[in-house]
């Protein structure tokens, strides 16, 4: 398909436009502060809390430490979403991370951004998310033994085919989908704090005595720890990737985050000391799924009702997930760094199904090699270095450009400190424990070299390509959006 750079066009309308004159097509403002709070929140509680404590505590080696790392992601998350909140407010278009590397530092690093993301990152991300929903899903049908990875693999493809139907059909549907799972994992979460406050109450403290014995503090053991507890905080930014489809995003984008991250935060450290009050370090170091743990533990015969919660949080951080995903996709393509058939969107939906198609498609591919442990490590270094470079193009508005326009500002110290962070998250584990794959993480990135000057820097496209796009749209029904430059 062909790529193409396309001009912005303006207009004060927030919905579809289909003047008789001449026809705009733009995806709606559907989203409102409960959905904004639900993708933020939602996107967040998936896997990680089910599946992380026992990586935070194997590489911390104490429950104090291990909790302060969990209260310390809370903190890092916070920050860098009330930083992006400003960037949001600045720069009012969909796309995330790309778009703001896009319009600070120029199209080079926004294409490198785009291809490793689309390619990659949100695929890989996607796929994990998916593989952990298939392992909650299909246990109960397996008692006693684990299930073959043919299943597994078989139900977390079933599930992102799920979400590619329900998210290209209608944006609303998405958005409701993600206000119930948030709704039910949350109830599953309080369910899990009710029940370790009655244990503390009960004495069991047992875990909290002597709670900083071994504690470990190596500078790589501590980033990796970090990741694993970033992992399951991650999806703070989520509602950056959808601005031109929040309602008054300027109000609608901080007040989400101040909302949603803290009422995580809270969560994240209650779940963590009810799975302390019911397990010692131990036994929850030994456990292969720490929440299934706790509920043979704890609710004894109601236990498979966490599994069935894990299964719906996951499945509703994976929707939350794939509906931010795709939005880089179709913003990047819309600005000339993918197929242009990427760019488009249905013209009955409202619905950028082609980039939505092409994510699901990139996901399914990594579902057959992945498996979750080691696609965590990896996509958080690819995401810190490149949420590094967006904070720090915030610093230099800031510094260079206070003049412009803003109806959020965020204090300079914040995004300093998130930037700090970024540079210790991806230097640490690669001096302290120097691994082969994150080379070749690397050499990925900087292979978008060899696609972006012959396609995009000198925009040299064979013709067939456009008989192409033209068939595809066709056939997807699809057609060329406009945007709201606000």
């Amino acid at each position: 398909s062909t790529m193409r750079k396309r001009k912005t066009t303006a207009s004060p309308h927030s919905s579809t436009d289909l003047s008789e004159g001449k026809e705009k097509l733009r995806l709606k403002r559907e989203v409102g502060l409960i959905s904004g709070v639900s993708l933020i929140a939602g996107t967040m509680i998936g896997s990680g809390i089910f599946m992380s404590p026992e990586w935070v505590l194997h590489h911390m080696g104490s429950p104090a430490s291990s909790l302060l790392i969990w209260a310390a992601c809370g903190l890092l998350a916070m920050f860098g979403a009330l930083s992006y909140a400003e960037l949001g407010t600045i720069i009012k278009e969909s796309g995330g991370d790309y778009i703001y590397i896009l319009r600070i530092f120029g199209p080079f690093p926004a294409f490198l951004f785009a291809y490793t993301s689309v390619i990659l990152v949100r695929p890989a991300g996607l796929a994990a998310v998916c593989l952990s929903f298939a392992e909650y899903a299909v246990a109960p049908f397996y008692p006693g033994c684990s299930a073959p990875q043919v299943v597994v693999k078989c139900t977390a493809a079933a599930c992102i085919l799920l979400l590619t139907i329900i998210n290209c059909l209608n944006v609303r549907l998405a958005t409701s989908i993600m206000n119930i799972f948030t709704a039910a994992k949350l109830l599953a979460l309080l369910v899990i704090v009710v029940g370790g406050l009655v244990l503390l109450a009960k004495g069991q403290t047992q875990s909290f005595q002597n709670a900083f014995q071994n504690t470990t503090a190596g500078i790589g053991t501590v980033g990796v720890a970090f990741y694993q507890g970033l992992w399951s905080y991650d999806g703070w930014n989520n509602l950056n990737y959808v601005t031109e489809e929040l309602k008054k995003p300027e109000v609608t984008l901080p007040r989400a985050v101040m909302i949603a991250i803290p009422l995580v935060t809270c969560l994240y450290l209650l779940v963590n000391v009810s799975y302390l009050a019911a397990m010692t370090p131990s036994e929850l170091l030994s456990s292969g799924a720490v929440a299934v743990t706790w509920g043979d533990k704890v609710l004894g015969s109601w236990a498979w009702f966490i599994s069935l919660s894990v299964a719906l949080s996951t499945f509703g951080s994976s929707n939350g997930t794939f509906f931010s995903g795709g939005r880089v996709c179709y913003i990047a393509a819309r600005e000339g760094h993918m197929p242009d058939i990427l760019s488009m969107a249905h013209v009955r939906c409202l619905t950028p199904s082609p980039a939505l198609l092409f994510t699901s498609l990139m996901s399914l591919i990594m579902i057959i090699p992945g498996s979750f442990t080691s696609i965590v490590n990896f996509f958080s270094f690819i995401a810190w270095l490149f949420y590094g470079m967006t904070i720090s193009g915030l610093l230099y508005l800031k510094i260079k450009k206070p003049e412009l326009p803003r109806s959020y500002k965020v204090p300079i110290i914040i995004p300093i400190i998130v930037l700090i962070a970024a540079v210790y998250l991806v230097l640490a584990p690669i001096i302290d424990q120097p691994q082969i794959e994150i080379l070749y993480i690397v050499l990925f990135i900087f292979s978008g070299i060899i696609l972006y000057f012959p396609l995009v820097h000198f925009k040299c496209h064979p013709r067939f390509l456009q008989r192409v796009t033209v068939h595809l749209q066709l056939f997807l029904e699809v057609a060329p959006t406009t945007r709201d430059a606000n």
